[in-house]
């Protein structure tokens, strides 16, 4: 769609005639082994009045296009940064490895680019791509850096399924935003209000009279949707985070926390010129969940009280119109075959503890295990191949969705009761309620990395951004389940940002190695220290960008990382 196109669809609606429908933007999809992706700065005329600055990729002033991968395909995504700060791209969902995750250490600075490239691991499912930079994920997610991907794999194009993408196979992200006095919208704004799907206020979408396939991803920034459509109407869901269910699930709800995913099949068949609503039914989420009935909040906490919370309401118009001239027409009554994890695999288990220093905050700051995110301190050394069950403990006020990354997993309890089928695929984020301990087990497989660490964290980004977030590495050879690898430590490099001289002081006698990587994992430099308190390298010969520093010796292993600017 062009964007003239685009804009269009937005203003119809947001400027004299407020309450027209608007039909959604079906993004472009981006299909095969070499994908380009520009994020760049742009404006959005949603309300009256002023535009709303936006962060879009490609053409898009609002989001970005679908990108279409397939199981066991080698793909190289170049991502061009020319919005006016640093950014970082994070594949949600991919297990890939960490120098190509996307996560918080992995800069691309303005007017520079990072090419990950990977072969796709993962099964046929929805994922989404968004900014990941630690402080700054919040407001470069909800100002529009983000978009869909989906995997294709053997096994589901076997199967009787809508994928026809944008005629009966349809991406939805819903959002619910706050926007400010001059129309920008608020990264931390909980009195968030206005609805947009796929970047669309007052949207409205043509679904053909058969069995059509939805896509439903919570985009927001800390809002849960319990979604479920007109009349109490079922569905059936198909899949969660990471891939397929067994079999198709009947149901009228399913609730969403941010970041998390679901395919459902809803049968239009014969309804043909009429309208029903995808609705979230948030008079049902218990108290805690954002998005639910409000709380009393103590005083001096900033405003929560949106009129959408703990109320039923619409969230996007379907109009029925004629069928398609090959529609699907039935309802699977198997899918893709699942094979859980026992738990009698699990050789490791680790305890995570939510907390609060206010034990009635709502806002946070946010703890995990007592700590802050700290991008010097690795949390936990994973070896690679172990079986882990993590054990998550929730003692605040607040429900958190918690996402790890490089994994999927699976729940195997709630309070020691069993979960409802809908949580019995394959996660990647799970809504942990306030005062409850949920339990997954997953395993850690195929990449390792002794500089460059995955993270889990809220998904609920102001909490996010906060520092409720935490970090591992996956080691080869590793065995104990120590917080901290052996003798890690922080040495501190200035100046930083450097030019033409770098000086570490780690602060006691080393003597070993001193390696320099690029963020892509090239070797740039290397030195050796002789029981050297403090030492000064020339580093005038690397370009301008984002640097790993280790320092391994018989006694200590160092990292830190630094930026060259010139």
């Amino acid at each position: 769609m062009k964007i003239k196109t685009f804009l269009f669809l937005l203003i119809v609606g947001t400027g004299l005639k407020a309450f027209t429908q608007n039909p959604i933007v079906i993004p472009d999809t981006i299909a095969g082994g070499a994908i380009s992706l520009t994020m760049h700065s742009d404006t959005v005329q949603f309300l009256q009045g002023t535009k709303t600055p936006t962060y879009g990729f490609n053409q898009y002033p609002y989001l970005g296009p679908t990108l279409i991968l397939k199981k066991g395909q080698p793909v190289s995504i170049t991502v061009y940064n020319q919005i006016d700060d640093t950014t970082a791209i994070h594949w949600h969902g991919l297990h890939v490895g960490p120098r190509n995750d996307g996560g918080t250490h992995l800069f691309i600075l303005p007017s520079q680019s990072w090419n990950p490239q990977f072969t796709v691991l993962d099964r046929a499912s929805t994922y989404w791509y968004h900014p990941h930079l630690h402080g700054k994920t919040a407001k470069q997610a909800l100002w529009g850096a983000a978009g869909f991907i989906i995997v294709r794999d053997s096994m589901e194009a076997t199967l009787n399924l809508p994928r026809y993408y944008g005629v009966d196979d349809f991406p939805i992200a819903v959002q619910c935003m706050q926007f400010d006095s001059v129309n920008q919208i608020m990264p931390r704004g909980m009195q968030d209000s206005i609805l947009l799907v796929n970047g669309t206020i007052n949207p409205l979408v043509n679904l053909p009279a058969q069995v059509v396939r939805l896509r439903l991803l919570n985009a927001g920034g800390e809002r849960t949707f319990n979604f479920g459509f007109t009349g109490n109407k079922t569905f059936y869901m198909i899949g969660s985070d990471g891939g397929l269910l067994p079999a198709p699930i009947l149901s009228t709800r399913i609730r969403l926390s941010p970041g998390e995913r679901a395919e459902v099949l809803l049968d239009l068949t014969g309804l043909n010129g009429q309208n029903l609503y995808l609705m979230s039914y948030a008079s049902e989420l218990p108290t805690g969940v954002q998005g639910g009935p409000t709380m009393i909040m103590p005083p001096g906490s900033p405003p929560m009280d949106s009129p959408l919370n703990g109320i039923n309401f619409n969230i996007l118009k379907i109009s029925v119109a004629p069928a398609t001239s090959n529609p699907v027409t039935t309802i699977p009554a198997s899918l893709v075959p699942g094979t859980p994890i026992l738990e009698s695999m699990a050789n490791t288990t680790r305890t995570i503890t939510m907390t609060a220093e206010n034990m009635m905050s709502m806002d946070g700051p946010f703890f995990l295990n007592g700590q802050l995110f700290d991008m010097n301190r690795v949390d936990y050394q994973v070896p690679l191949n172990n079986t882990e069950i993590w054990v998550l403990q929730n003692q605040t006020m607040v429900a958190h969705p918690i996402h790890i990354h490089d994994v999927q997993f699976y729940i195997l309890d709630r309070d020691g009761n069993p979960v409802l089928p809908a949580e019995r695929g394959r996660k990647d984020v799970v809504l942990v309620l306030p005062n409850e301990t949920v339990r997954f087990i997953t395993k850690f497989e195929d990449f390792s990395d002794s500089i460059v660490p995955y993270v889990f964290h809220c998904h609920i980004l102001m909490h996010e951004d906060d520092g409720m977030m935490g970090q591992f590495l996956v080691l080869k050879g590793a065995t104990g389940i120590d917080t901290q690898p052996f003798g890690l430590i922080a040495p501190v490099v200035y100046p930083n940002p450097a030019d033409d001289r770098l000086t570490i002081d780690f602060n006691q006698h080393v003597t070993g190695d001193i390696s320099i990587y690029s963020f892509d994992g090239k070797t740039v430099l290397t030195s050796r220290v002789l029981d050297t308190y403090k030492v000064t390298i020339d580093v005038k010969d690397l370009k301008a960008g984002m640097y790993f520093i280790i320092v391994s010796s018989p006694t200590i292993s160092a990292i830190n990382r630094f930026i060259i600017s010139r």
